[in-house]
């Protein structure tokens, strides 16, 4: 399902995702964004990976210097341009995030709200390519949802499923953190575990930190 978001799950279908009626879903939302702006300096040239029409980058561009954004559907990255038109600091193009070359560009970059497991594909290789996009002392933010965050994480598949977004849950299969659908859809996390094996195999300084009771960030640093 490498392409799902690229081919049917974009645009302002995925835009709809987030204008949720969900307050616990509402508040998982802000708060991952909070953390972040809460790490930025003003100053900080940041790219975000798998950064679909925006939504994120709109909201990070006040307390940042600059803010690229890479998707790899066509079709949100067109339809973000205009949603982010009256943004000067954001740029929005396409890109497979697992194929980017950047070498020390940025101080900041970010995988929110779950898109290491989003953006299908080798997730080490995702943080590698990441990490190696930022200058020495910048920062990489990669985030996936908490255990502690199940429940609400299921309503707010199953509302998606309810606009017709999503292919109906297949109810027996969701389960140990992975929720399915009968369209052939998988929504897949990682565990603390994970996230510190991804963080290990690096070989750079990292911490994992939960936030809101929602959230699991790997914070990696390329030192000085």
């Amino acid at each position: 399902m490498r392409n799902y978001y690229s081919g049917k799950l974009n645009a302002a279908r995925l835009m709809e995702v987030y204008r949720t009626d969900l307050e616990r879903v509402s508040q998982y939302l802000r708060e991952e964004i909070s953390y972040v702006v809460s790490k930025l300096s003003g100053r900080d040239r940041v790219l975000e990976l798998g950064a679909g029409y925006g939504r994120i980058m709109k909201e990070i561009a006040p307390f940042a210097a600059f803010v690229l954004g890479l998707d790899i559907s066509e079709d949100s990255v067109l339809f973000g341009k205009e949603y982010l038109k009256d943004v000067p600091n954001c740029r929005l193009k396409t890109a497979d995030a697992h194929l980017i070359e950047y070498k020390a560009e940025f101080e900041v970059v970010l995988c929110l709200q779950n898109g290491l497991s989003a953006m299908k594909g080798d997730p080490l290789n995702l943080v590698t390519r990441g990490v190696r996009a930022l200058v020495k002392g910048g920062r990489a933010f990669f985030s996936t949802y908490s255990e502690k965050f199940w429940g609400p994480r299921v309503d707010w598949f199953q509302e998606q499923a309810d606009k017709g977004l999503l292919g109906e849950i297949d109810r027996d299969r969701t389960k140990d953190g992975k929720i399915v659908c009968r369209d052939g859809f998988t929504a897949t996390t990682f565990s603390r575990d994970d996230l510190e094996e991804l963080g290990r195999t690096t070989g750079f300084h990292y911490i994992i930190e939960e936030v809101d009771r929602s959230s699991l960030f790997l914070v990696i640093d390329q030192p000085d």
